[in-house]
């Protein structure tokens, strides 16, 4: 990666961040900042003068007013696993990065009022082995939870596999304290279930990607733990079948399900050629997969045998080909690699053209169909490695390039491809962005999904709150 040229402006700023932040907090060398400069995908490299670790909101709302008066744009970041680039500087070297990875502390957990509070820099992983210690469940469940931050999570409005019972990251937040653009503080981190006094100021953060502002803290919902699991991986003739597998077990016990996910075989076969460890715990390889998890706190609950009743009667009546159901907690893992180790595999195998997609829950099987077609007429030999959360409408209709093709040439084509995945999704009644939000990749699509009254209402409360577009530029909006 070339040097990043530093300004005038730039070297008198560093110098003033650097009395805020000290020589721990600031880094400039290019071997420093390169990490921050490439979004997990690898499909966007940009530049920085500089990455900002502030230590506490205090510093950041520091550093965010230097910048805000020299003009200096930023890029706020947390964990930088965003699959749209959303994290990710311009490659004009103009832009600060703004890591959010020291504010990493664990506030306060209280298992009576069952809420957290937790900074933006915390892991999920570690704010969720906080809830454990305390008895409780931090029930959003990614698959780069470990990486991922509390911040960019709330940030992107991630969503994952437990979407279906507790909502997405936003049903999860009670409070934030964030940053506004001018370097103002905004102490929300109410823990109250009720609070009915004006614009909900929380909601216009998450999701919002960094645009508006910087969150620093939140005060998360938790929930019981469970005390009963039951997992099973199945193989199902069709994503139609398993669309009814689904709606068998809601009408069983809808309270039940934790999670309904669907799998394709092409993506199973590139979990299992290129994931150590992975095994398919059935008979044979199937063109379709569902695995479900079952999961209560209220003791028993009997789940095993709920789980064993519906399979039953699915099988006999030709919706089920073959099921696995884990006996240990080391069995439920490895079925849950088999799902988790999607993204990382179709990664191994070649290039990907992501497309992370909404459609009601009860189209999806017309989205996998009429998409694998559609893509499969555009370029011949074309592979589809549909998957994800069948219970809550959200797939992630990704492509492979086909074998043989040359990956940037693949990559070229990913705007033709994302339009073919999306004209389906529209006439379906779906969204282009279901849980990974806009970032870099996808703003040029919002005007003819959200144009007019919605795209303009958001254009003000951007102008309204970051009048000088310092916050996240070029991101979510076009």
């Amino acid at each position: 990666m070339p040097d990043t040229p530093i300004s005038d402006l730039h070297l008198e700023l560093l110098s003033a961040l650097r009395a805020v932040v000290g020589e721990r907090g600031l880094l400039t060398a290019p071997s420093d900042t390169a990490p921050y400069c490439e979004d997990w995908r690898r499909l966007y490299q940009g530049r920085t003068p500089a990455v900002v670790r502030p230590a506490d909101t205090a510093e950041l709302a520091a550093v965010i007013r230097l910048c805000a008066q020299r003009g200096v744009a930023m890029v706020p970041q947390g964990g930088n696993t965003s699959m749209v680039g959303g994290a990710t500087p311009s490659g004009d070297g103009s832009q600060v990065v703004l890591s959010l990875a020291r504010l990493n502390r664990v506030r306060a957990v209280d298992p009576v009022d069952m809420t957290m509070v937790v900074e933006a820099g915390v892991p999920w992983r570690t704010a969720q082995d906080a809830a454990a210690a305390a008895g409780c469940l931090l029930p959003l469940s990614i698959s780069s939870e470990g990486t991922a931050q509390v911040g960019g999570i709330l940030s992107a409005n991630a969503g994952g596999n437990n979407t279906l019972r507790y909502g997405n990251a936003r049903d999860l937040v009670l409070g934030l304290e964030v940053v506004l653009p001018d370097g103002q503080v905004w102490d929300g981190l109410r823990a109250l279930r009720k609070d009915n006094t004006g614009y909900c100021l929380r909601q216009l953060f998450v999701g919002a990607e960094g645009t508006l502002g910087v969150i620093t803290a939140a005060v998360l919902k938790l929930a019981p733990r469970p005390t009963e699991v039951a997992v099973a991986l199945c193989a199902v003739p069709s994503a139609a079948a398993a669309s009814e597998l689904f709606r068998r077990f809601q009408r069983h016990d809808p309270a039940a399900i934790q999670a309904f996910e669907y799998m394709s075989g092409a993506g199973m076969a590139f979990v299992l050629r290129h994931i150590p460890g992975a095994s398919l715990p059935l008979a044979e390889p199937a063109a379709h997969y569902a695995l479900v998890e079952l999961a209560t706190p209220r003791a028993g609950a009997q789940l095993r045998e709920a789980l064993e009743t519906v399979l039953e009667q699915a099988m006999v009546d030709g919706l089920l080909l073959d099921a696995a159901l884990a006996d240990s907690e080391a069995q439920r893992q490895a079925i849950w690699k088999l799902r988790e180790e999607h993204a990382e595999a179709q990664k191994r195998e070649g290039a990907s053209v992501k497309n992370d997609v909404s459609v009601p829950v009860s189209r999806v099987p017309e989205l996998i169909e009429q998409a694998t077609a559609a893509c499969e007429a555009l370029i011949p030999g074309i592979r589809a490695v549909p998957f994800g959360h069948l219970g809550d409408g959200n797939i992630h209709f990704n492509l492979e390039q086909p074998e043989g093709w040359d990956a940037a040439e693949f990559l070229a084509r990913d705007h033709a491809i994302m339009d073919t995945v999306n004209a389906v999704v529209q006439r379906l009644g779906g969204s282009f962005s279901a849980e990974h939000g806009v970032g870099l990749l996808k703003p040029y699509m919002m005007p003819a999904w959200r144009g007019g009254a919605e795209l303009d209402t958001m254009r003000r409360i951007k102008a309204a709150l970051d009048p000088d577009g310092l916050m996240n530029p070029g991101k979510v909006l076009p």
